[in-house]
């Protein structure tokens, strides 16, 4: 099944003056995407749907973000909207700690799905966890064990991949304890690395949960965000990485193209998967550079031009893994040694 692109909302620069008509425009002239990645908040709601029925851009999937125990209310009124916006999958940022800034549990997590689930479906509108840094899922052995605490309910758990989360702590010791994850990957106990067998994008996907998958460029141990600082001085965490060559002065550290492989590896894996496994659900995919502290801010190179590269990148690409598919060429890359 050929899954549909869309691209975030939020795809140009903070001081872009784009109007919320010219954000559907925009990806309706481009020819490259077929929906808007948007959960507009309560006041641009009638705004959004007239712009999107003007333009015949849909809003097919949507994202915010949650705290359990402080939330509940906001989340309720979201997947309503989602439903009035015509959004059949609403994926959800649920934060490692609560609103008291206590670490939330397994169990808290999979019963916030559960209800979710059920009032989602009942509106029409299928909620999705994704994997997403400050969040429960950042410790990534919590998707697993989360995943079979709802489906031993009986009740089909949806993910949302964006590799990006992962690809950019690689090399960074740092960031891999903050993931819990440093001795495990040190021991070869767990991978990441999307060319390496066994890995944990190619686990993830084999769980056949799947059904919305974000791209975001980014390269092993990305460089922080310097353009970014806060009120410390300390700067963004670096989770976006130009997608093509950015000209000289629009980004703040060395470019190289071939960094940008294994983000590349991790978004053909998706495809291979989908096209060579009928059990695959995956329905959407985005793209998702923005200009967020710890991604784009302060960047001068064009974000919507590189979404758009991006998406053009990911069109080309499934067209020729489905033409090799077509031709009886196998898809799966053999990485014996």
């Amino acid at each position: 099944m050929q899954i549909q692109l869309g691209c975030h909302y939020r795809h140009s620069q903070l001081d872009d003056p784009i109007s919320v008509y010219e954000k559907f425009a925009r990806v309706r002239d481009t020819g490259v995407f077929d929906f808007l990645d948007w959960l507009p908040r309560p006041e641009l709601v009638d705004e959004c749907l007239r712009a999107s029925e003007a333009t015949g851009v849909p809003m097919l999937t949507g994202t915010w973000y949650y705290a359990l125990g402080r939330d509940e209310p906001l989340l309720e009124r979201d997947l309503r909207n989602a439903a009035r916006c015509g959004i059949k999958m609403l994926n959800l940022m649920i934060f490692a700690q609560d609103g008291a800034g206590r670490a939330i549990s397994d169990a808290e997590v999979a019963e916030c799905y559960l209800r979710t689930y059920e009032l989602g479906m009942s509106l029409g509108v299928t909620p999705s966890f994704e994997v997403h840094v400050d969040c429960w899922s950042e410790e990534y052995p919590r998707v697993a064990r989360v995943r079979e605490l709802v489906q031993a309910r009986g009740v089909p758990f949806w993910f949302t991949l964006d590799y990006s989360h992962v690809i950019f702590k690689i090399g960074n010791p740092a960031e891999l304890e903050r993931s819990g994850v440093r001795d495990a990957v040190e021991r070869g106990a767990l991978v990441l690395d999307p060319y390496e067998p066994g890995n944990l994008c190619e686990q993830w996907l084999a769980s056949d949960t799947v059904g919305f998958a974000q791209f975001r460029p980014v390269v092993p141990g990305n460089p922080p965000n310097l353009a970014a600082v806060d009120a410390d001085g300390k700067p963004g965490r670096g989770i976006q990485y130009p997608f093509v060559r950015p000209a000289p002065g629009e980004y703040h550290a060395p470019w190289s193209a071939w960094k940008l492989e294994a983000c590349k590896e991790a978004v053909r894996s998706i495809i291979r998967y989908h096209l060579t496994h009928a059990s695959s659900p995956l329905r959407y995919m985005t793209t998702e550079m923005i200009a967020s502290f710890d991604y784009g801010q302060g960047a001068k190179y064009s974000i919507w031009e590189h979404n758009l590269a991006a998406g053009r990148w990911i069109r080309a690409t499934w067209a020729q893994l489905a033409a090799m598919q077509a031709a009886g060429i196998p898809l799966e890359v053999s990485t014996s040694r």
